[in-house]
């Protein structure tokens, strides 16, 4: 067949061309790291849905503390595969940073495979002691309060900025020196799918071998006309510190409301909150909401 004839013969076809306008471009550098956030959600189903728990706590002087702190973190039944633990020492005189590394090695190395966390980060920065003791009295005396509460927010946003990874649905933040909580707090807490959610703190102090049980922690609080007037009164470096004679901000306490035993699950709307327990949707903590230094309303 000649040139012309194959030409004749094959004019009424239409050549194939295939078109592929997505095909994948692949990245090869090793130093591009790529980050999807739309895949992380924080919701009430969390358990189902595998969320991963980041637990913050900031430690000083806190060796005592510590195995009970852990015995309590080990019967948590939200799964320990699903929680990163990460800590910061900072400003210590004691055996803190060894305690803790003796228990985590303990935690980690547990021969029951349901015991060990996903992982655990130390943090070790110091602050400075701001002039206050670790003594009970010192802590919760009202001079300590200012420079003792920036100290404490200035550690909270270090660890936090040094443990939050992409993958974390959830923040709770667990003060150590918790002596009772229910093993279900973390499926407890989450079911509410809050932005930010604080529980009421009770204790018990034993005297004459009778428990006397109260409520604890006045920081969690409803907002009054009177505090608005003396917060705006005050210089903006001043620390107002809930509980104590020297400000009446009139303020409504959580403190004073609820009971576990009618219904754990009732809520209040707050405008103040306090830290011995606050679980946080990490992604309130990525939008750039952390812990002020310095007096700041939160509404």
């Amino acid at each position: 067949m000649s040139s012309n004839e194959f030409v004749r013969w094959n004019q009424h076809l239409q050549t194939p061309v295939l078109f592929n306008h997505h095909e994948a471009y692949e990245v090869n550098s090793t130093t591009i790291q790529r980050v999807d956030l739309n895949s992380v959600y924080s919701t009430s189903r969390a358990l189902s849905n595998q969320e991963r728990v980041l637990i913050l706590t900031p430690l000083r002087d806190a060796a005592p503390y510590l195995v009970k702190y852990f015995d309590l973190l080990t019967d948590l039944t939200y799964p320990h595969d699903l929680i990163d633990l990460a800590f910061l020492v900072g400003d210590s005189t004691d055996d803190t940073l060894a305690v803790l590394a003796s228990e985590l090695n303990r935690i980690q190395q547990h021969p029951d495979s349901n015991v060990p966390f996903h992982s655990a980060t130390i943090v070790e920065k110091n602050f400075g002691d701001g002039g206050f003791s670790q003594d009970v009295e010192s802590r919760h005396g009202f001079k300590a309060q200012g420079p003792r509460r920036k100290l404490m927010g200035k550690a909270r946003n270090y660890l936090l900025s040094a443990s939050l990874k992409p993958e974390h649905s959830w923040v709770y933040w667990r003060d150590v020196d918790i002596v009772d909580s229910p093993k279900k707090i973390i499926e407890d807490f989450v079911a509410h799918d809050k932005d930010i959610l604080v529980p009421n703190i009770w204790f018990h102090r034993y005297r004459d071998g009778v428990d006397i049980e109260g409520r604890f922690d006045y920081n969690s609080w409803v907002e009054s006309d009177k505090g608005r007037r003396l917060t705006a009164s005050l210089d903006r470096d001043v620390v107002l510190a809930e509980g104590y004679k020297e400000y009446d901000t009139g303020r409504d306490y959580m403190a004073r409301k609820g009971d576990w035993r009618n219904n754990k699950d009732e809520e209040l709307n707050l405008d103040g909150i306090g830290g011995v327990n606050i679980l946080v949707k990490a992604d309130v903590h990525r939008s750039g909401n952390e812990f002020a230094f310095q007096v700041q309303p939160l509404y």
